[in-house]
Formats: C-alpha cells, structure tokens, sequence
C-alpha cells in the first residue's frame, strides 16, 4: 500500500483520487477572477488548486526568430513564445494570496516551477509538492533542485519518451527522493482519445514501482474516470470559469460544471471499483431470494419416481440447490406433494 503525503491530503493507495485545477492562464490577468476560480473549482469539489510559477524571461527568449515562434497547427500559431508566456504568467505577487485563499477553502495548493528561482520562491512560501511540467520533464538539473527539498514530485509525461521518464524518476532518485507521482499526459489541446494509451499507467507503475495519475486535456470525464479503473491516485484538470470568455487555455478548460461533474463521476468509479471480496453486499443477498432451486411442478404420491417432469429447476431459491437434481433423479418419494412445493431433501427416500 504505497501513499504519499501532500499537504493534508493522502494520495496513493486506498485512498480517494487527488482531483486537481489547474489554473494555468485562465485568469487572464486579473486576480479576482483567479480567486474566483478558486472559489469555483472548491465548489465543484476539486482537491487541489495548481499554479504555474515563471516568467516570461525564465521560461524563454524574447525572440522573434522562427525557432521561437510556434507553427503546429496549435490555437497558438503564429504567436512567439515570448508572448504567450507574457500573456499566460501568474504573476508571482499573486501566489500568496491564492495559496492563502485555496487553502481557506480546503484545498491544497501548489504549483508548477520551470527555473531554479521558481523553487526557490515556492519553497519560501511552503508549498507541499512540486509539479515537473511535461515539456520540463528533460531538464534533469531543474528536476534534481526540486527533488532536492524532499516534498513530493509530480512528474507530467506529455512529450516524454521512456528514456526520459527513467532519467527524470533516477534524477529524483539520486537526490534521495521517491516520493513520486508519474502523470500520463498527452501534450494535445484537446487531446483525442485514440493518442492517450492509459494502459501505459499500468507499465508505468509496474516498471518503476510509483504512483500513478493522469493530467487530462480531453473534454469529457471518460479518461480520468478510466483512469481510476488503471490504479490513478491522481487526475489534473485545468478549470475555467466561462471558456466563451477567452483566453489562452479556455478553449481546453473545464467550467465549474464540468468540473463537478468529473468529481462525481470519478468518486462514483472509485466506490463501484470497491475492494476484492466475495461476500454478497445486503442488496445482492436479498436478491439472491430469487434464484433458481428444486420445486415440484406435477402433484405427486408417496412412492412415485422423481423424474424431469415432476420436478425442475426454477426460482425461487426455497428448494434444494440444482446441484442436486441428479442425485435424487429416480429416486421415490416419501410425501405426497402438491407442484409448487419446494423440494427438500426429506421428500426423497434415502435410496
């Protein structure tokens, strides 16, 4: 039973799935609605709210050489790098202040560092787990500063190849950490279910003995609830409170609705996947009424010769198990009996 601590919440084992927001750059600048965001996301029963912690400056180069400017067939062609995360930044002045207010509302509260002064930032406001990224998860020095503190490591795959899912896990490693959450993530807004590979979770956990979840960036709850079925402890969403409002990541986000709805749907897949057991739950036991059993179905004589005709299997269960039938086929019975009796065994002479 492998569990980790973050914050207050336990995840791993056992324990209910972390549902995360992710903020991201829904707040578009302004810092009422990223707590109004918060808000939502904590009605809408999310575990945890999660960051993005950089600047524009620490991410990238202020650039406009075509290696700096995206043309992928993505909602973000022809911006440069520069501007998106101009754009797209959580102003470090804000992180208290949300972290706070998450908080108040039960929720852990983390985020994602992309530099060294990132963590060092984090760090001086207490945090309970870092978040590596999926485009950071090459940079092994980056990954080691993190792991170095000792909380949690939340680890996104979304362009990793396994090489790069070893060297990051053996960086954490080196640095005496394997408090690890590895999250299946495909680096797609929206992502298509044909490219997600959840089957992958379970390698992923067998492979390197970790915990596992998923960061979703699909538009329905189908692959964060398969995820439960596939041993997640942890699903990421990003949370927006009206996509028709724009922004950089409205177009793939969740509204509040949404959100509640995957919260639901994903607690419900985790009490329907319960626990092993054979015991029949009081609902099936009384059901269980209604099985089939042995009945006579002709009115018999003591003395005459049980056969097919005068007794069959059929519901409900107050006869003799069917296992039985032919035992006591041929047999004679010692009553007479009316059909619809329930056989049992002192009905049938011993030989």
């Amino acid at each position: 039973m492998q569990q980790i601590r973050i914050g207050e919440k336990l995840v791993g084992s056992g324990a209910p799935a972390l549902i995360v927001a992710e903020l991201s750059a829904n707040h578009n600048q302004s810092l009422s609605l990223a707590l109004e965001t918060v808000a939502a996301a904590a009605e809408s029963g999310a575990d945890a709210i999660k960051l993005q912690t950089y600047t524009p400056d620490t991410i990238t180069l202020k650039s406009n050489s075509p290696l700096f400017r995206i043309e992928q067939g993505t909602r973000w062609d022809g911006r440069t790098l520069y501007d998106i995360y101009s754009e797209g930044q959580t102003p470090w002045e804000w992180h208290g202040d949300i972290f706070e207010y998450a908080k108040k509302l039960g929720m852990v509260a983390f985020s994602s560092p992309f530099d060294p002064t990132a963590i060092e930032f984090l760090e001086a406001l207490n945090v309970p787990a870092f978040k590596i990224a999926s485009f950071e998860i090459v940079d092994i020095p980056l990954i080691r500063a993190a792991a170095r503190i000792g909380k949690p490591i939340i680890l996104s795959t979304g362009i990793a190849e396994l090489v790069d899912i070893e060297l990051a896990l053996a960086a954490c490693h080196a640095e005496g950490n394997s408090n690890i959450i590895v999250l299946k993530c495909t680096s797609s807004y929206p992502a298509a279910y044909g490219e997600l590979n959840l089957r992958t979770m379970l390698d992923i956990s067998q492979r390197f003995d970790c915990l596992v979840g998923i960061s979703d960036h699909t538009m329905t709850n189908t692959a964060a609830v398969a995820s439960i079925a596939l041993g997640g402890c942890m699903i990421e969403r990003h949370i927006v409170l009206d996509r028709e409002a724009g922004g950089l990541d409205a177009g793939f986000s969740t509204n509040p609705a949404e959100f509640a709805s995957l919260v639901e749907e994903v607690r419900n897949a985790e009490s329907a996947l319960g626990e092993v057991t054979y015991e029949l739950t009081p609902s099936s036991s009384a059901s269980r009424k209604f099985a089939r059993s042995l009945f006579v179905v002709e009115d018999v004589r003591a003395g005459d010769t049980v056969t097919k005709a005068n007794v069959r299997s059929i519901r409900p269960s107050d006869g003799m198990p069917p296992s039985n039938f032919t035992a006591i086929l041929g047999k004679r019975f010692v009553h007479d009996l009316a059909a619809g009796t329930p056989l049992m065994l002192e009905h049938i002479a011993d030989n």
